[in-house]
């Protein structure tokens, strides 16, 4: 039996495989250029939040807390309801030591207290 007597007898008795076959190429270049489209397109970089000047008393307290530039552990613990700051970091020697990037515990604590 020779390849184009199988063809034949194949398309003529499966009429779904000549369909597949016909439909596999255009499927093929369709894939390929959505993939190589995809990769072309660049993703922007989320860009970084930065809080500063008025609105830095809106900033949320977190668990871990970074201090930022004119800051001091009594307007922290103010805003971020925690009294015992100095408690909870012992790394913290000196509270008017208190530094730009300096990471901090947090434990919030209700208003009423």
């Amino acid at each position: 039996m020779d390849m184009a007597s199988f063809k034949k007898r194949t398309t003529t008795t499966h009429p779904f495989l000549a369909l597949l076959e016909t439909a596999t190429w255009p499927c093929a270049l369709i894939l390929i250029t959505l993939i190589l489209l995809n990769s072309l397109h660049e993703e922007q970089p989320a860009e970084p939040l930065t809080i500063r000047g008025p609105n830095l008393h809106e900033r949320p307290c977190d668990e871990l807390y970074v201090v930022t530039e004119g800051e001091t552990l009594h307007s922290i613990s103010d805003k971020c309801h925690d009294p015992f700051i100095l408690e909870e970091n012992p790394h913290i020697h000196d509270p008017d030591d208190v530094f730009p990037g300096l990471v901090i515990k947090i434990t919030q604590t209700s208003k009423s207290l």
